[in-house]
């Protein structure tokens, strides 16, 4: 069993990896840092598994090509999990166009492409299993992080679309929805004075066990953590204007 992995080399792509070994598969491991691969194939490898490092960066446009043909060349993958993905903190007009772009290309246009390229095969054989990263900002917008809010609620709902697309064909899609999660995530978006790193922060580890436990057993979105399942619930009942409020004083700089 073979299970191709985006994101790899640290946070919940890492954990992911590991989650993949321990249950019995093989991996594939992709982001762009090769060195930082080869730390979690080395740990894959010694808990017993198989683990393939293509170092790609999936702000390229050509990439999320180049990646799904080399790892199908490796065998048929029975898991997908997107993982890869980053986020901007600060005001959208601040922001740099470029990374922006970069924004959307990994966090949309690669996954999407790579989610388009492994279900064809996964159907066919009849068995198959893809999690496409989220977040708790898929369930609403968020000031100060519009760019990736956005982006994580196209995952929700694209996930959501293809669960409900291929019942009947023995292949799922999950979408993992964490809320603040200690990951290299928060230095990257550069959300060091935000109100939103500093409380309710989960642990890696578990929310990847999660992750992996709800796609394997089907199900169309997972939500770990008793707040984050609250918080996502709850504001489907509050007003849109109360709902952007809500996620203003979140994100707020202290």
């Amino acid at each position: 069993m073979l299970a191709l992995i985006t994101g790899a080399s640290s946070g919940l792509g890492r954990d992911l990896a590991l989650a993949a070994a321990r249950h019995g598969y093989d991996v594939i491991l992709v982001a762009r840092s090769a060195d930082r691969l080869e730390r979690t194939a080395a740990e894959v490898r010694a808990a017993g598994r198989h683990a393939h490092v293509l170092a790609s960066d999936l702000s390229r446009p050509e990439s999320a090509a180049d990646v799904a043909r080399a790892a199908e060349a490796l065998g048929p993958i029975d898991v997908l999990i997107n993982s890869a993905g980053f986020g901007d903190y600060g005001s959208f007009v601040e922001r740099p166009w470029d990374a922006q772009v970069s924004m959307l290309q990994v966090n949309i246009v690669a996954l999407t492409e790579l989610t388009r390229r492994i279900l064809p095969g996964m159907i066919e054989r009849k068995r198959g299993r893809v999690l496409n990263l989220g977040s708790t900002a898929s369930f609403q917008p968020a000031p100060r992080f519009g760019v990736y809010a956005a982006t994580k609620g196209y995952v929700l709902y694209l996930s959501e679309a293809l669960h409900e697309e291929l019942k009947g064909t023995g292949v799922s899609v999950t979408a993992l929805c964490p809320g603040s999660t200690a990951t290299g995530f928060h230095d990257v978006a550069n959300t060091g004075a935000s109100l939103l790193n500093q409380y309710l922060m989960m642990k890696s580890g578990p929310v990847a066990e999660a992750g992996w436990d709800g796609m394997m057993r089907g199900k169309a979105v997972v939500v770990p953590g008793w707040f984050n399942k609250l918080n996502a619930w709850l504001i489907g009942f509050f007003p849109r204007v109360m709902a952007r409020k809500m996620a203003a004083l979140a994100t707020k700089p202290r």
